[in-house]
């Protein structure tokens, strides 16, 4: 089996003569959520990439590195490790405002990228990014993984079966209450804000979901409670649609009272979030009917599988950095909006 995993597959793609297994490096090995191990193990599992090098500037995060992963190669430098011509794939796991300057410096050394989410923190950055990696010839894309998570999966399949009919209405909710953490994922300058964390997420479904144009988007942010880190305590968007549609998303660390995550009300039917499963309300030849849809299985591996399928079979890439931008657009005009009070357009190149 590993003789075949290794056989010189040769595909031309994007410039680039590429040999299964690809080889991939990470950029960052920090402990929080051990999310470098994780991406070269999912890189791994796919049986098409090999993960080959870490880098990292803390050197006991590259000892425990070599630990978790016998044989891989580490680097203080990630210049020193760019050079390197049997890299083929470089999957950037930094503080999101390192993000852009990273990922077009791998792009410009002729690797493929993947960025950890948020894509980045501003739009300027975010096409400065797209630009390098068409330059180069390059794939770039970002990890957002979570559009295989078993609730989402099941979510659009409700709603592609057309059970709900046109929505019109969508409230997704994430939060709850108490101190958002000292780190650097509380400090604005270099996480963006609190939208950027799990609200990049939401924001990637509900594009996934709705993924007609945006006419329009009003911020809510508020600063009241934590005042020792500088990130929001609670962040609010509704989002308006070309068709009408209107979406709001709430994040925040204020709320001793949640919801549900997912509420969807369309023209034929509505569905809400339940934990472990969605309670759906709709009408089947014309009787009103209820149905429970659970869960399905989480598949995060599966966007690996889809980056190998691109790289080497010529697959189409499911998540494209034009879309993880529009979640970029997304942010970045609500701030403006909450700072403004006017309702801001969304820009698309």
């Amino acid at each position: 089996m590993a003789k075949k995993q290794e056989k010189a597959k040769k595909t031309k793609k994007k410039g680039r003569t590429l040999s299964e297994p690809l080889r991939g490096a990470v950029i960052g090995y920090g402990g929080a959520f051990n999310m470098g191990r994780a991406h070269c193990q999912w890189m791994e599992a796919t049986g098409r990439m090999k993960a080959v090098a870490v880098c990292d500037v803390d050197e006991a995060r590259l000892k425990v590195a070599q630990e978790e992963l016998p044989g891989i190669a580490t680097y203080t430098d990630a210049a020193e490790m760019l050079a390197r011509d049997d890299i083929d794939l470089v999957t950037v796991i930094l503080p999101h405002n390192l993000h852009a300057s990273v990922a077009i410096q791998c792009a410009e050394a002729g690797k493929h990228v993947i960025v950890e989410k948020p894509m980045c923190l501003t739009v300027e950055e975010a096409t400065a990014m797209i630009h390098a990696a068409q330059r180069a010839g390059v794939m770039l894309s970002v990890f957002h993984n979570r559009r295989w998570d078993g609730d989402f999966m099941a979510l659009r399949e409700i709603v592609q079966k057309g059970l709900l009919g046109q929505i019109f209405h969508v409230e997704m909710y994430g939060g709850g209450y108490g101190h958002p953490g000292t780190w650097w994922r509380s400090d604005k300058a270099i996480s963006g804000g609190a939208f950027y964390d799990w609200g990049a997420h939401f924001l990637d479904w509900l594009l996934n979901l709705m993924p007609g144009k945006v006419s329009g988007v009003t911020g809510f942010f508020h600063k009241l409670k934590w005042w020792d880190v500088t990130n929001e305590d609670n962040v609010e968007a509704a989002i308006r649609f070309e068709d009408g549609a209107v979406a709001y998303v709430q994040m925040g660390h204020l709320a001793r009272l949640g919801k549900p995550r997912w509420k969807l009300l369309g023209t034929d039917g509505a569905v809400v979030d339940e934990g472990g499963h969605f309670r759906v309300v709709t009408e089947v030849a014309g009787y009103p009917a209820e149905l429970r849809v659970p869960y399905q299985e989480s598949t995060w591996n599966a966007y690996y599988v889809n980056i190998a399928e691109h790289l080497l079979d010529g697959a189409e890439l499911v998540v494209k950095p034009e879309q993880a931008r529009r979640v970029i657009a997304l942010i970045e005009a609500a701030e403006k909006s909450s700072a403004s009070g006017v309702t801001q357009p969304v820009p698309y190149e």
